[in-house]
């Protein structure tokens, strides 16, 4: 098992509300993509935060994890939630499975 986490720096016309829309419109979204097995997302508690947007997807490998990226709804999904409104991301993955090589899932 693959733990995909994406950190989001907002643009600074991104208000409570349209965060709001972005969380809901993430989940409703990236749901529909079969190779998600699970789809958390977030704003931060802090509103200090310079990272205040996550979106977290859990994935059975890497291989599925590059499968999704390469579909059309999750392709849609960048390119009318997140271009428009993130300034900057970080990725993250993580293993689920201790001992498991998931380079080669």
């Amino acid at each position: 098992m693959v733990h995909h986490i994406m950190l989001f720096k907002l643009k600074p016309e991104v208000t409570p509300a349209k965060l709001e829309k972005m969380m809901m419109t993430t989940r409703m979204t990236l749901l529909k993509i079969p190779e998600v097995l699970s789809v958390k997302c977030g704003k931060s508690i802090r509103e200090d935060s310079p990272w205040p947007f996550f979106i977290a997807l859990e994935f059975e490998s890497m291989e599925k994890l590059a499968v999704t990226e390469d579909e059309a709804i999750y392709m849609k999904f960048v390119a009318n939630v997140l271009t428009p409104n993130a300034a900057e991301k970080i990725s993250l993955h993580y293993e689920m499975e201790p001992g498991k090589n998931v380079k080669f899932s």
